[in-house]
This record gives structure tokens, C-alpha cells and sequence, in this order.
């Protein structure tokens, strides 16, 4: 998958470098397109059905009907012809457009002239396409679904080989609709059947180039395994699956459309992503599928949708996985985010609605929580200041052999009873923390269009300066957030080189930790607003912790500890730990080289 967004990778790998130059980490991952001559078409997977004939209608079918079903969350627009649901609207959302020009409106997440939605069923030595058949049904107009009930909406249609039944119904609480198909009454049971779904995907945020990049498709097969197509791609993508699957989804960034079989598997799936050529369309999908046989034995097709918001509590009362629709990072990460943080945002949530005051919050409580880790990785930094000035020795003691100075300091970390890796532990066991809310921010629904300072949606980058046209690297804005999150950074990186001492190697580690807070401003210039300004209040938050720390460490106490050390470990054998261990290994390793290097020298000069 080769036209994966390496952005997020890039910056996932610059926060850990940025906060642990002091340490490393990092992995990508790709996405690839097939090419256009190699993508499937998708009037294939039946072929069997391509030269048999239409099944006639009964032309004494009533002319389509449009009717409106509204529950407490959406308004539903159905067609008789096919039986379908035509239109989508949300009514506790708005598009980005409507929110910030602050019209009234529902938020359009399904509807469009082009899409197509339906069965084709092989009968016999015909097929029926239900798409194209007008049903009769006597549910008409507008109706409203009351507090506590369901409303459903019988569809008939009249065939040469008999009825065809058809039932679609609405909960009022909930984003979820039931289809079911009743193939009983056909004189003639379906030898097979194909399901074809098109979605046109409309833009509903801000950017259309991250629109693109959020609208994929997403399935989980019969085993339980969650697979995507497009994922982070603004381009055109397509695959296909031989596993039968249990549902799929049209998913965008916090909107998802989406369709789970019931009482089967769709089998022999085909996915397509085409990209919008203009500013409006994002991507039109195309989902085909053949229907398992067993489901046709049955007489009863069993669906249900899903039109509704990417919230991970409604997504789990769908079930079969469906909340993976909602991207929590990699494997490692994806714990973290789903039972900790998403709670406790949840919880924070539920007694404070300002969203700055709720990000601030919740980086208190995660910065008291970590404060033992911050505490023990100080005293590691102290004990490393105050023996500074023995390792400087041991440097113009020894001079240029860089392997010889490491093995004489790693003896006196021994004497005094101190692991250089003691500072490292700390910081890397709060890595987890960093790279959860890198991957959690930009698909957190709770922070669309809300307001906080000079950021009108903090789901969306901040733009107060903003020159309409693109510029490399860095775009057509500049987030005042990442500009302040940038100097907190520089300012915590200031801060830490002052009290950490400095360490051997040909890299001046020190002058390289200011880069990449400027490379990151970059990274994170197109990212939500939110983000940034987690980053923001955790950068400065951090900094106030250690300077409380630092009150309550008595550096001269600690010189005692690590003479009293020294004094005992002089008095009785000491054990290497495995650092040291390795480290004189590397030392024997590079006498034994430079060993090999003057014999070779003397051998050369005798010849």
C-alpha cells in the first residue's frame, strides 16, 4: 500500500526523537493502489449473470413514492423505487461549512442522484434487480418516529414469478436501520445474488485534501480481522477479498456509513475509492459483493445500517467490532487510547464542557499520574550533574579513544552504584503516553466545532494568519497553537539541556534537541488545533513539575549517598550489570581491530 500519508508516521517519529534525544524510536507502514489496467470490474464478479435477461416488471406497480421517516437523530428519505434509503441527514450535526457560516441544517451524510443501492438476484434464467423495481407500499408521507418505539415500512412488489417483500425499520433512539428481505413468496428461490452499494462521500470538514485522506473503506471478515482500503490516501485506491465478510463501512473522519450482514457473509467483495475532482465530492466508493449461499437458502436477506457518528460508544452497541471505525493507532497504542484515555476524556467530559479547560484538565491528571516516573528519572539527571566533573577527568585523561573513556566511566557508574540507563526507563515508559494522543486527537469526535480562544474548531487546525495559497513544507496557514506549542518546546529543550549533563559521542546531542521542535512545527502545522494544544499545556506543565521537583532534592545528600556507595562497593567484589558487560565487550572488541589494524601495518612494511 504504497500511497500512505507518511505525515503522521513522520511526526509519530519526531515526538519520540523530540523528547528523547535523550533515546529513539520508530516504523512506517504503506498503502498501494493497484494499477488502473489491473482494477477490478466490478460487473464481474457475477459473470454468469451478464447475458441473461432482465426479469419483466409488473407494469401495474404504482409510480416511485418519496417518503420521510424522522427519528430523534436523522431524517430518512425513501424511495419506493428499490425500497431504499435515499438521503441521510443528521440532525444533531453540521458540515464545516454550515457550522462556520452558522446556518441551520442537518448534516447531509448520504444522498446523492449517483448512488446506487441494491440486490441482483439470479431467478431462474433472469435477474432481478431491486434497484430498478418500484415496490407498493401504503407507509407514505412524512412520518415520525415517538420516544421509545419503532416504526417500520413494508415494501411489496408483484413479479412474474411471484412477491418479493421487503421491510426497513427505525428505532428512535439510535443511528442504526434494519432491511430485510422476505424471498418466501418467489415461486422460484435466487440461485445467487450480488450486492452493489455506490456512495458518494461529500465533504463534511475542514481541508478537502484531509477529507480525502479520512475517507476509506473499512471491513472485518468472517475471522474477526479488521482490513482498510485507502486509508490515509487522498488518491484513487481499490482491492479485493476472497474471505467472506461481516460488514463494511464508508467511513470518513467522524462520520461513517455502513452495512452489516446479519444472518450471512458477503463473499467475493470488491472495494473501489475514486478520488472528487471538484471541492465538494471527497471520493465516490463502490462496494460489490456476491451473498453468501446459505443466507439464500434461508429465504431471509437480514441488514442493518449504519448512519451515524464515529463515537466508540455507539459504534460498540453495533457490535462485531464495528467501534474499529474509529482509528486508535498501532497495536501498542491502541489499549492505551481505547481503556484509558477515551475515558477519562469521557469522564472529564461529563462535568466540564469548556474543551481548552477539558484538555487542561486532563493533562494534570495524567502528569500527576506520571510524576514517580518524572521524580526518578531527576534523581538519575542529578547523579549524572554531580559526577560531571570525574567523567570530564576521565575524558583528558585518557584523550581521544572514545571506547577506553566509556569503559573507565562505566567503572565509576559501578563504584557509586549508578545505571546510566536509570534517566533513560523513565522518559521511555511516558513514550506510550505521547504516541497515544499523537494518533488519538485527530479522531476524537467530542472536539468537532468546539470552540476554544481563537480556534474555532479545535477538531481542525487554527489558521489566524492565513495567505490563501500553498506553500511547501509548511502549507497555506500557520497554526498560532503549534507556533506557541514550538516555543514551550524549545523552552522545556533549553531547560533540560541546563540540568543535563554532557554526554561523550562525536554528536553533540545537545544543539540537535533544538531542531526538532522546529522540524515538528511543521509536522503538526495541519494538525487539530487540540492536539497542539494538549502538546502546548503538557510542554509547560512538564516544565513547572521539574521545577517543583528540583525544590525538594537535596544535591548534597545525594553526593553523600554516592560516596557512601563508593566506599562500600571498594570493600567487597562488584557485580557488573549487563550495560557494563556490553560495554566491555565493545571496548575488547575495538583493542582487538585496532589490534589486527597495526599488525597488518607491520606485515605490509616488512614486504
Amino acid at each position: 500500500m504504497e500511497n500512505f500519508d507518511k505525515k503522521p508516521l513522520i511526526g509519530l517519529g519526531l515526538i519520540v526523537v523530540m523528547y528523547s534525544v535523550w533515546f529513539y524510536f520508530y516504523n512506517s507502514g504503506t498503502v498501494k493502489p493497484l494499477p488502473e489496467a489491473n482494477k477490478p470490474k466490478v460487473e464481474k464478479i457475477l459473470p454468469a449473470v451478464e447475458n441473461k435477461a432482465v426479469l419483466p416488471l409488473d407494469t401495474s406497480q404504482a409510480v416511485a413514492q418519496i417518503s420521510t421517516i424522522e427519528t430523534k437523530k436523522a431524517i430518512y428519505k425513501i424511495n419506493s423505487k428499490g425500497a431504499k434509503i435515499e438521503e441521510v441527514n443528521l440532525k444533531e450535526f453540521k458540515t464545516y461549512d454550515q457550522y462556520i457560516s452558522q446556518k441551520q441544517g442537518q448534516l447531509p451524510l448520504y444522498g446523492d442522484p449517483a448512488n446506487k443501492l441494491g440486490l441482483e438476484l439470479n431467478i431462474g434464467s433472469a435477474v432481478l434487480r431491486t434497484d430498478e423495481l418500484v415496490f407498493n407500499t401504503t407507509d407514505t408521507g412524512n412520518i415520525s418516529v415517538k420516544d421509545g418505539q419503532n416504526t417500520s415500512v413494508n415494501f411489496t412488489a408483484v413479479l412474474p414469478t411471484g412477491v418479493l417483500k421487503k421491510t426497513l425499520s427505525f428505532s428512535n433512539d439510535g443511528y442504526l436501520v434494519k432491511e430485510s428481505y422476505d424471498l418466501s413468496a418467489l415461486n422460484t428461490a435466487p440461485t445467487s445474488a450480488q450486492l452493489t452499494w455506490t456512495n458518494e462521500l461529500k465533504k463534511l470538514e475542514n481541508d478537502l485534501s484531509e477529507n480525502k485522506k479520512g475517507a476509506q473503506i473499512n471491513y472485518v471478515d468472517k475471522e474477526g480481522e479488521f482490513s482498510d482500503v485507502g486509508f490515509g490516501v487522498a488518491t484513487d485506491s481499490d482491492d479485493d477479498e476472497e474471505i467472506p465478510l461481516k460488514w463494511i463501512s464508508f467511513k470518513q473522519k467522524y462520520f461513517t456509513s455502513g452495512l452489516i450482514f446479519n444472518n450471512g457473509y458477503f463473499e467475493k467483495s470488491k472495494f473501489k475509492l475514486t478520488a472528487g475532482t471538484d471541492s465538494v465530492k471527497v471520493k465516490n466508493g463502490e462496494f460489490t459483493a456476491a451473498i453468501a449461499a446459505d443466507a439464500l437458502k434461508s429465504k431471509n436477506l437480514d441488514f442493518s445500517y449504519y448512519f451515524g457518528p464515529n463515537d466508540i460508544k455507539i459504534l460498540e452497541t453495533v457490535g462485531n467490532d464495528f467501534h474499529k471505525n474509529v482509528y486508535l493507532g498501532y497495536d501498542i497504542v491502541k489499549p492505551i487510547n481505547r481503556y484509558v484515555f477515551v475515558p477519562l476524556f469521557n469522564w472529564v467530559e461529563g462535568f466540564l464542557k469548556n474543551y481548552g479547560l477539558l484538555i487542561i484538565l486532563v493533562v494534570f491528571i495524567i502528569k500527576i499520574a506520571v510524576t514517580p516516573l518524572i521524580y526518578k528519572s531527576y534523581i538519575s539527571s542529578a547523579k549524572m550533574r554531580i559526577l560531571a566533573p570525574e567523567v570530564n577527568a576521565i575524558k583528558e585523561k585518557i584523550g581521544d579513544d572514545a571506547m577506553k573513556v566509556q569503559q573507565e566511566t562505566m567503572k565509576l557508574y559501578q563504584q557509586v552504584g549508578v545505571s546510566p540507563l536509570s534517566g533513560c526507563v523513565p522518559l521511555l515508559l511516558q513514550m506510550p503516553i505521547l504516541m497515544s494522543v499523537f494518533f488519538l486527537f485527530p479522531n476524537m469526535l467530542m472536539f468537532r466545532q468546539k470552540e476554544f480562544l481563537w480556534a474555532k474548531d479545535l477538531s481542525t487546525y487554527d489558521y489566524p494568519i492565513n495567505w490563501g495559497f500553498d506553500i511547501p513544507l509548511i502549507g497555506h496557514h500557520i497554526s498560532l497553537f503549534v507556533v506557541l506549542m514550538t516555543l514551550s518546546s524549545l523552552a522545556f529543550t533549553y531547560y533540560n539541556n541546563q540540568i543535563t549533563p554532557d554526554q561523550p559521542g562525536p554528536i553533540d546531542m545537545k544543539k540537535i534537541s533544538y531542531i526538532m521542535p522546529l522540524i515538528f512545527f511543521f509536522v503538526l502545522n495541519s494538525f487539530p488545533a487540540a492536539l497542539s494544544f494538549y502538546y502546548l499545556v503538557s510542554n509547560l506543565v512538564t516544565i513547572g513539575q521539574q521545577l517543583i521537583i528540583r525544590k525538594f532534592i537535596d544535591e548534597d545528600k545525594i553526593t553523600q549517598l554516592l560516596e557512601n556507595n563508593r566506599k562500600t562497593n571498594s570493600s567487597k567484589p562488584q557485580k557488573k550489570n549487563k550495560f557494563a558487560e556490553f560495554m566491555e565487550k565493545q571496548v575488547k572488541a575495538s583493542e582487538e581491530v585496532k589490534k589486527a589494524a597495526e599488525d597488518r601495518k607491520k606485515t605490509n612494511k616488512k614486504k
